[in-house]
């Protein structure tokens, strides 16, 4: 029997006090109110800023779950995902990763950019996604089943997919996926005036400038500005900073490094203010 204690107090696990504000495009809240219901995983596809994220903190606070938020990346290990040993003066602790305390305490573990971790990372996430429901803790000589309510959602942008960062059809077969997109232009409007602050004309030039650097998609951008970048913009011009300005650093610039698509930019930015 392990005879290290066990903390989990440096997991941040959350709680919405209040509705995280989201609108509801399909059926994308059915979808995921059944999964969870079924205790089957999620998987959400799309770009980059497209409400993925906000959508899964609009679902937590649906169900009255708490929440806690990986963002995947290169280096992120298992011992990152799963827990630790830690010295502290004349103990040895536990420290349960943020995956183990979800798996604990029945909250929602969504794993951003799932893509990005690495490929035996996102292994140990199998054994949770099917009848098993349980997570082997092998450091700690646990088999944890999972809380009744512990659901496992991921995403990933497909736009962005190469043949070092796929998704294995292993993997990809065992969650429920929806498809997010940008929403239409009225809609996304509303959603970055109400975000952002701003009058609705203001927002709707927003969205038309986000609209053109997405046509730019594979003609010097990776990808267009988000609805995140555009709401971004926004709130600077509800600072009282200049539109022009504000669309500068807020969306051209975290876009694009190169001189040519820079101007670009600039151009679409004077265009349409």
């Amino acid at each position: 029997m392990n005879s290290a204690k066990t903390v989990t107090l440096a997991t941040p696990l959350t709680r919405a006090t209040e509705e995280p504000y989201y609108h509801v495009v399909g059926d994308e809240v059915e979808v995921f109110a059944a999964a969870a219901q079924s205790r089957l995983p999620v998987m959400l596809k799309g770009p980059t800023g497209c409400g993925k994220t906000r959508f899964v903190e609009h679902m937590a606070w649906k169900l009255g779950r708490p929440l806690v938020t990986v963002a995947c990346h290169d280096d992120l290990t298992t011992a990152d995902l799963v827990g630790r040993y830690l010295i502290a003066g004349d103990e040895t602790l536990w420290l349960d990763g943020p995956l183990t305390a979800a798996v604990r305490a029945g909250a929602i573990c969504y794993l951003d950019e799932i893509v990005e971790a690495r490929k035996d990372t996102t292994v140990v996430i199998h054994p949770l996604t099917d009848s098993r429901r349980a997570l082997p803790v092998e450091k700690h000589g646990e088999y944890l089943a999972a809380h009744a309510d512990f659901m496992l959602v991921i995403s990933y942008n497909p736009g962005y997919q190469s043949v070092l960062k796929e998704m294995k059809p292993s993997t990809r077969q065992r969650f429920v996926a929806l498809d997010f997109d940008y929403p239409d232009a009225a809609l996304e409007a509303r959603i970055v005036a109400h975000e952002g602050g701003v009058d609705e004309a203001t927002a709707q030039k927003l969205v038309k400038l986000g609209g053109l650097t997405r046509k730019l998609k594979g003609a010097g951008l990776d990808e267009g500005a988000g609805t995140r970048l555009l709401v971004h913009a926004a709130q600077l011009i509800a600072r009282g900073m200049n539109p022009v300005v504000a669309c500068t650093a807020a969306i051209a610039r975290p876009l694009a490094d190169e001189p040519d698509t820079r101007n670009a930019l600039d151009d679409l930015i004077a265009a349409v203010f």
